[in-house]
Order: C-alpha cells, then structure tokens, then sequence
C-alpha cells in the first residue's frame, strides 16, 4: 500500500458524522413600506433612486443627472435609444469606454438597497462592471423586504451569471480616504416603475 492510499484511508475514518441540516425558520425584517426603505438606504450607500410610473419618464430624469452619453448601452427598450451595440460584442474589452448603462433588474430588497440583475450575455455583464454610469430598471412589485425572500424568488437556474449590485462601487484607505468609481461604476441609479 502506497503512502497516499494509507493517508486517504486515515482520512476516511476520521470523517465526522453526517448531520441533518437545520429547518430554516429565519422570517428576516418586514418592511410596511418597503419602497420608501429602499429608496432611503439606496441613499445611504450612494446610489440615487427613483420611483417612476412608467418607462417614458426615465431618458429625461437620467438627462437630468448629465450624465454624458458618447457610448450608451441599453438592454431595457424604450429606455434611450442606444448608441453602441451591444449584442454584436464577442470581447468584452470592446466595452471599456461605455459612458452609461442601462439594464434591467429582477429583484429588488429594501433592507440594503441591493438588486439582483442576471445578465445572458457577457458583454451585458461587461457593462455592468464597466460603464462609468450604471442605471438599473426594475419593477416596483418586485421589491422584497429582506434577503430571505429575494432567494425565494430568485430562479438562479436561468443563468450562468447573477449578482446583487447596491449603490456605486466604492473603495476607501487606512486614512479613510472614500473613493467612488475605483473599481466599477460611479454613479448608480434605480428606477423603480411601479406600472
């Protein structure tokens, strides 16, 4: 018998004992208004948030922000018109200097302002991380109160890719210097659309 084979065997016996996982009866905190606690900790953590009634609302409130539009990317139609395609990218890279982004959330929860966004393609994933300016849509019936019930809805079967993304990337140092936009996108804003 080998070394290898009389370590493995000294591991096998040594295994622990095979428990029954716990019931999950964790509730998580509910909201009464679950909007209004999102829109208030979005805020907190840097982000902006914005409950409109439909999606025609949403290219003039982003013109309000200035936020520059040399290369636009959107996966939400009828969200401004795009100027850069972003279904014909097979690199990634290609995606670097996307000023703005707009792409479609799932879920929202209200208890830390974090949205799920699963994305199908690489190069809408790319744009996530990327674009200097990131704008996510999501559907105000689909906020959550906590994190418990988000995975609940969350079908993470659907796609190779998701993440939950709240407020605008952010970095700081041992002399608490806050940098936003270090690594990923500066400015972040959620439309809510409540139609």
């Amino acid at each position: 018998m080998s070394a290898r084979d009389d370590i493995l065997r000294t591991i096998r016996r040594q295994l622990p004992l095979a428990t029954d996982l716990p019931d999950r009866q964790v509730e998580g905190i509910r909201y009464d208004h679950p909007v209004g606690q999102f829109l208030e900790v979005l805020e907190g953590v840097g982000g902006q948030g914005h409950l409109v009634t439909s999606l025609s609302e949403i290219p003039d409130l982003l013109s309000g922000l200035r936020i520059p539009g040399r290369r636009i990317v959107s996966a939400v139609p009828g969200v401004l018109e795009p100027n850069f395609d972003f279904a014909a990218v097979t690199d990634p890279h290609t995606m670097a200097d996307v000023e703005l982004a707009i792409v479609p959330g799932e879920i929202a929860v209200a208890e830390n302002a974090a949205v799920w966004v699963h994305t199908i393609t690489s190069a809408l994933r790319a744009a996530c991380f990327l674009s200097q300016h990131l704008a996510l849509v999501v559907p105000a019936s689909r906020i959550v109160s906590n994190l418990h019930e988000a995975y609940d809805r969350m079908c993470l079967d659907e796609t190779a890719f998701g993440c939950f993304i709240s407020g605008p990337s952010k970095t700081a140092d041992i002399e608490q210097s806050l940098v936003k936009g270090a690594h990923g996108a500066r400015t972040l804003n959620v439309f809510l659309v409540e139609s």
